[in-house]
């Protein structure tokens, strides 16, 4: 899906350009109304900051509804209801206050997507095969199970999401901040100790069907059992 980001914070910016290609999301990125206004026809969905250099984000949002369907987030420090207000009757679909987290965006991201896909074609996504196998492991996010050799595995929801997250890209190392910032939040202030707490129990849990690899230094790498 490609998104259009309008944010000029370099900060925001950049762990979002870094972060939403890991959910299947390509990102093109501009820091001006202006570009916003030239770049988000094709686009399949706008991320919008109100604070922009050149121009108020809601009327940017305004102009762009004009012309334009296109599912539009607004993304913004600001805490003014008013603001927020306007925003969603200018035709904004959803409203994130910074800060935020990565998988909370990424949340609502989809479900501003989901709102124009015609029922039937829900149905029929439905009722096409779901789920990733990697070996004997079976992992089916919509319904966030995981099963070896089709036997239900019982995980804890932040497993299934660190199981989810390393299995998108078997082989490839994630870092521990990546993991962090993406199964508990880009905010986190506990101890990455959670991380390895986690990373021991999926493999006790799925020793069979997967190996988890530590590279030290760096982070983890999942791969299918015996490779």
């Amino acid at each position: 899906m490609r998104v259009l980001l309008v944010e000029d914070d370099p900060s925001i910016a950049g762990a979002l350009c870094e972060g939403l290609p890991r959910y299947g999301f390509s990102v093109d990125h501009v820091t001006t109304g202006a570009a916003a206004l030239e770049r988000f026809d094709g686009s399949e969905l706008v991320l919008l900051d109100l604070g922009l250099p050149d121009a108020d984000g809601i009327d940017i949002c305004r102009r762009i509804r004009t012309t334009s369907d296109v599912p539009l987030i607004i993304i913004t420090a600001r805490s003014d209801e008013i603001e927020r207000v306007v925003g969603l009757e200018l035709g904004a679909d959803d409203y994130v206050s910074k800060p935020f987290g990565l998988r909370e965006l990424v949340a609502r991201m989809r479900a501003v997507t989901r709102r124009g896909v015609p029922r039937s074609a829900e149905s029929e996504a439905v009722a096409e095969p779901v789920g990733q196998r990697l070996g004997p492991l079976r992992i089916d996010r919509a319904a966030r199970r995981a099963f070896v050799a089709d036997a239900e595995v019982t995980l804890t929801p932040k497993e299934f999401d660190l199981l989810s997250l390393l299995a998108e890209s078997p082989g490839v190392v994630l870092t521990r901040e990546q993991l962090i910032a993406s199964v508990w939040d880009s905010n986190w202030f506990g101890s990455t100790r959670t991380l390895d707490v986690h990373v021991g129990a999926l493999r006790k849990k799925l020793v069979a069907a997967v190996e988890i690899s530590t590279v030290r230094g760096v982070g983890f790498r999942l791969e299918p059992a015996g490779r």
